[in-house]
């Protein structure tokens, strides 16, 4: 079946910032268009749904106190594992992943994504980023049967920044890299 005869894919963004447009949801974004980019070149157009965290900061605090999942939260949870593929934005607090993804990973427990392909985004405060964090996230997401994408955006105040056009170029490369990944990797899926 060719990529043009596709009914749209299901793209579901899930961004951990604080608020938005915060420089999280900016770089979820921007990692978005790239894939959706990337899915046209091969002939598929993407339906895109965004769940913001940070919205629902109460529903996690309750489901994980109580074990309560309200509505919200079970829509958000419908939406990611629905999607053929994942793009997963957390700014990096203290070499550690925002505590509402740290939540929403532990909601989305063992198995809910079984082959999802996942493009994994983080936006760390410092310029370097300890690969600690990268594998222990990538290994959660492997928890959950999700596949993450070889390639792991990592944007730092360097590769934001205008003045810094080399680390801004670098980060542009491996969006580009990291999109292509996902968008074959959900095109593989749907084969």
């Amino acid at each position: 079946m060719s990529t043009a005869a596709w009914s749209p894919v299901s793209l579901t963004v899930v961004s951990a910032g604080a608020d938005a447009p915060g420089p999280t949801r900016l770089l979820a974004d921007r990692v978005t268009e790239a894939v959706c980019r990337s899915l046209a070149s091969g002939g598929a157009r993407a339906d895109v749904e965004v769940v913001e965290l940070h919205r629902l900061t109460a529903d996690l605090a309750r489901s994980a106190a109580r074990g309560h999942v309200g509505l919200d939260l079970r829509e958000a949870v419908a939406a990611v594992a629905a999607a053929d593929g994942l793009v997963m934005a957390t700014p990096v607090l203290a070499a550690s992943p925002s505590p509402v993804f740290d939540a929403f990973l532990a909601v989305l427990g063992n198995g809910l994504l079984p082959g999802t392909p996942v493009l994994l985004a983080l936006d760390a405060g410092s310029r370097r980023q300890p690969p600690d964090l990268t594998r222990a996230l990538c290994g959660r997401l492997a928890g959950a049967h999700a596949v993450p994408v070889p390639t792991v955006v990592v944007a730092t105040p360097a590769g934001r920044g205008a003045a810094a056009h080399g680390d801004a170029e670098r980060l542009h490369a491996r969006v580009d890299r990291a999109a292509a990944e996902l968008a074959a990797a959900m095109r593989s899926r749907r084969r």
